[in-house]
């Protein structure tokens, strides 16, 4: 598996839950102490940059989902 391709999946499941929990970019930057302009990129499969995995620790807290769904394909 390519690097970029488990980013891409992370990406789209942190967008996807975020919109399930009826949250916007900036609540969520909000909950995760991170900034709004942090939160787009990540969500972003447009932008190559890649996150830390106390950045998911933080995001699948602040979504209060495991953080093994982020990682489903």
């Amino acid at each position: 598996m390519k690097e970029s391709h488990i980013y891409d999946i992370i990406r789209i499941n942190i967008k996807k839950i975020r919109q399930e929990k009826g949250l916007t970019q900036a609540q969520l930057a909000e909950k995760t102490d991170l900034s709004h302009d942090y939160i787009r990129q990540i969500e972003s499969l447009k932008v190559a940059n890649t996150f830390s995995v106390d950045t998911l620790y933080r995001i699948a807290k602040a979504l209060d989902t495991d953080i093994s769904k982020l990682f489903k394909e």
